[in-house]
């Protein structure tokens, strides 16, 4: 029997391992490996860029005496943060009246926030006619930016020129209300205004979550003989946890973010009333050019909000029973 030979003599061997085979095996994998950060890397770059670096350029800014209009920046270590828990310095008393009133607005909106959206989208779930349209109607305001909802609303809230108070002047109420110059109607008008300008999105996100929950949930609820209390509480709530969760940190988030419209409506006032810590952090910075004092407050009001967001996080946790 002939044995076949390669060159050099050397017999060959079926099924042997190739060494080019193994190589390319080799490749196919780091290909493989490499291809999610390939997808990755355009948000990567945006990530880094846009908030990465400001983050830590913040940080750094906060740790200086921070004028842009002047080449000395002097390092001045933790005391940006020292002045802010320092009481009887401008900082101490213009930030902490400024993280009062974003509590106000925040005690007042969030409830308001939560609860209406949640009762439009039980209705908007219901099949009627003109459903459609009357989804639109809620969700318009919605897609108007803050510069022309204060606008707006800063004119139609006018105590002299003002419609608001020209149609309840004819349904023979209070007709000088001075909406933006005074307290606590300006403190109305802003959240007021706000319920009004967002409630479609909450609504819109409450909808899909309730689209959600099987249909079979409430048939069983009303043959156990379940009012309609009932299976909201044992059925809907219950469903709309993640939902919940999600809308309740978001309008957190967003109520004490709040700039545009005291700026634009208010314009902080009736004195400081109704200057929040966003309207004094721009205000300090940018107008007044102490971005190291500035950029001390910004992240003072981060840890606030990330314990805000930690509490949220902990109410809406998964609960197991313990028996």
């Amino acid at each position: 029997m002939t044995t076949l030979k390669q060159e050099g003599g050397a017999p060959s061997r079926k099924g042997a391992p190739r060494p080019s085979g193994t190589s390319s095996s080799r490749e196919i994998r780091k290909q493989a490996a490499a291809t999610p950060w390939l997808f990755l890397a355009p948000y990567l770059v945006l990530f880094i860029a846009f908030v990465l670096v400001p983050i830590i350029f913040g940080a750094w800014i906060s740790l200086h005496t921070w004028d842009y209009t002047r080449p000395l920046k002097p390092f001045v270590g933790l005391g940006n943060y020292a002045e802010l828990f320092r009481p009887g310095t401008g900082p101490f008393n213009n930030f902490w009246g400024a993280m009062q009133a974003t509590g106000i607005f925040t005690l007042f909106s969030v409830p308001l926030l939560l609860v209406i959206p949640l009762a439009v989208a039980i209705l908007m779930a219901k099949k009627f006619p003109g459903r459609n349209f009357f989804r639109a109607v809620y969700f318009a305001p919605y897609v108007l930016g803050v510069a022309v909802i204060g606008v707006m609303w800063r004119y139609l809230l006018d105590n002299n020129i003002g419609l608001v108070n020209y149609y309840m002047g004819l349904l023979g109420l209070p007709s000088d209300i001075a909406w933006t110059t005074s307290t606590p109607a300006a403190w109305v008008a802003l959240v007021g205004v706000t319920v009004w300008w967002t409630l479609g999105f909450n609504a819109v996100i409450y909808l899909a979550g309730l689209q959600d929950i099987p249909a079979e949930l409430y048939e069983a609820a009303r043959m156990d003989g379940a009012t309609p209390w009932q299976q909201f509480i044992n059925v809907t709530l219950p469903g709309l946890r993640p939902v919940l969760s999600f809308v309740t940190l978001v309008t957190l988030i967003a109520s004490v973010n709040m700039f545009g419209q005291s700026y634009l409506m208010t314009q902080g006032g009736p004195g400081r009333e109704t200057r929040t810590a966003i309207y004094q952090i721009a205000d300090t910075g940018l107008r007044n050019f102490q971005m190291g004092s500035a950029a001390a407050m910004s992240y003072v009001l981060t840890l606030f909000l990330m314990a805000l967001s930690l509490v949220v996080f902990w109410l809406f946790r998964e609960r197991k029973d313990v028996r």
